[in-house]
């Protein structure tokens, strides 16, 4: 397996730009391959635009903010945890499929707490639209 993509030479400091750019890289690489995290910025889009039209307060942005923010790096770390996984092992391991099953857990939990705090948020907003 090519190592390449890490410097060989022990103990090098890595510059500023070299931690960005192997960072959007990852970043990258993993919205051009996974599906749920597409799904998530489509989502994030959305409620970006939402909020923009519904005039949110400082501090709702702050909230969605970090409900956005928050979803899409634990998104990137279950990745990253599927991708340990798999290089670890290519059998049906019961200790593999636990790390994957509690990684996605980590995800389905944030998100239902993102949802709370979208729903706290718009309802009340959206209710004048609607009601």
């Amino acid at each position: 397996m090519s190592m390449d993509w890490k410097d060989k030479r022990p103990n090098r400091s890595r510059n500023l730009f070299e931690s960005f750019f192997y960072a959007f890289s990852g970043i990258f690489s993993a919205v051009k391959k996974e599906r749920n995290l597409q799904i998530h910025l489509i989502s994030a889009l959305f409620i970006i635009f939402l909020g923009w039209f519904l005039s949110l307060t400082w501090i709702e942005w702050l909230f969605i903010s970090f409900a956005i923010g928050g979803m899409v790096a634990l998104e990137l770390v279950n990745t990253a945890i599927e991708r340990v996984v798999d290089l670890a092992t290519a059998d049906l391991h019961p200790l593999a499929k636990q790390a994957k099953d509690i990684a996605a857990g980590a995800v389905f939990i944030y998100a239902i707490l993102a949802i709370i705090v979208g729903s706290v948020i718009f309802i009340p907003k959206l209710s004048h639209y609607f009601w």
